[in-house]
């Protein structure tokens, strides 16, 4: 019955399977003429489930447009979809914000295959995972002999998202020190590696998530204020 009213109001539903008893089969010929994908009867073998749910869910959105539905089917989610593409020709940097596990690392690959495809490289960075003396040099990359421990030359992620996009996760963890050589990173699209006076330019879209509301930030003095707009151009809040 919740199918049925389902099926009568909503215009499109993901697929539904049934487990039914042998003795109520008319019902389910009833449920897959409103649109039911499948069912199985009670007592069932596992194997015939699990093939079942797989053929459904590798058949799932065949005929539709695959953006739409890549970040979920819920309206809200759909808007930010259909969004992306005009994001993605009008601006290098993206903001997006919303609770922890909405889907804000999703969001950024879709940008980034609107905005390079799927060849050019997609780069994550936890910014809350890097300890404070070693960010500068996972960002910018480190030059041999820049430190102890610095055996070898290595590119930063900067360098590594060359041509692609550089995705900054909790980026609200990073300390004033970082902001400011990160907002520099930025505005001159150019990086220098620890212990190289060399500067090299990149080529990098930035897609910055955070969890914490960034204005607030701001007005406590705990993020800076030219880095915050210099990410807000197209602002995103993915919802809960």
């Amino acid at each position: 019955d919740v199918f049925l009213d389902l099926a009568g109001r909503l215009p499109m539903l993901p697929p539904f399977l049934f487990m039914t008893a042998f003795g109520a089969i008319d019902r389910a010929v009833e449920l897959l003429k409103a649109g039911a994908a499948d069912y199985v009867t009670k007592p069932f073998d596992p194997d015939v489930l699990v093939a079942k749910v797989c053929a459904l869910a590798k058949g799932y959105g065949a005929g539709r447009d695959a953006d739409d539905d890549a970040l979920g089917v819920s309206p809200v989610m759909r808007r930010i979809a259909k969004s992306l593409p005009r994001f993605a020709s009008h601006s290098s940097t993206l903001l997006v914000s919303g609770e922890s596990g909405v889907g804000k690392e999703h969001v950024a690959q879709l940008f980034h295959r609107h905005a390079g495809g799927a060849a050019a490289p997609f780069v994550a960075v936890n910014c809350a995972a890097i300890p404070e003396h070693l960010l500068e040099a996972e960002l910018f990359g480190v030059e041999k002999g820049a430190f102890t421990g610095a055996v070898a030359s290595r590119p930063g992620r900067f360098e590594r998202a060359n041509g692609g996009t550089l995705f900054l996760d909790e980026i609200g963890t990073l300390t004033l020190p970082a902001q400011g050589k990160l907002l520099r990173a930025l505005q001159e699209r150019e990086i220098e590696r620890v212990g190289d006076g060399k500067t090299r330019s990149v080529d990098v879209r930035v897609v910055a998530a955070t969890n914490e509301d960034l204005r607030d930030c701001v007005r406590r003095g705990l993020f800076r204020e030219d880095l915050f707009y210099r990410l807000n151009v197209f602002p995103i809040e993915a919802p809960a």
